[in-house]
């Protein structure tokens, strides 16, 4: 008895392409232009890119998770193939959830590269399955940081080049909150 192609199941054929999913990890305590730059780039290569709010307990935020993730549906709200979500497990766990095998990491400086090339060796001990594939800022970026932007907002210096006008907003009103 022949199969022709038609008969072939779907789940076993080698020629089925399958959803190509990335996971943008990181704290996001604000979301900066830096942030944005990563994920328009990344959500080009990828049928989904999942940016995904860690969850860290030993950091001090400025903004809840909650808060986090807003942020990042409003400014990503044009991107149709970002989802935000958040996780506060292993990142490889999170990943097979997710169906997602990639991770992608964003890299500012040779400092970053080796904390980065740091994380992703011990994911694939983790998890051979999944590969990080590190994306360099774009130059204009590459001395931005969350930190920096809390800094120069909480003593009401200008973030307007540095944040999207939502975070902008938001971290104005959290600082006047504080200092109250």
């Amino acid at each position: 008895m022949t199969t022709s192609n038609n008969e072939l199941n779907k789940e076993t054929s080698p020629f089925v392409k399958k959803e190509r999913i990335a996971v943008y990890p990181g704290s996001f305590d604000p979301v900066t232009f830096g942030h944005l730059d990563i994920i328009r780039r990344s959500a080009k290569q990828f049928d989904r890119l999942i940016v995904a709010v860690l969850n860290n307990s030993s950091k001090n935020p400025l903004f809840s998770v909650e808060e986090r993730k807003e942020l990042l549906i409003e400014v990503t709200k044009d991107i149709p193939n970002v989802e935000v979500d958040s996780f506060r497990d292993l990142l490889v766990r999170f990943m097979k959830t997710k169906q997602a095998d990639v991770i992608i990491r964003g890299i500012r400086s040779v400092t970053d590269f080796e904390y980065e090339l740091t994380l992703a060796s011990t994911n694939h001990l983790l998890d051979e399955e999944i590969d990080t594939m590190f994306m360099m800022t774009n130059p204009k970026y590459s001395y931005l940081s969350s930190s920096i932007v809390k800094e120069i907002a909480k003593f009401q210096g200008e973030v307007r080049e540095l944040v999207p006008p939502e975070v902008e907003v938001r971290l104005i009103a959290k600082y006047q909150a504080e200092n109250e």
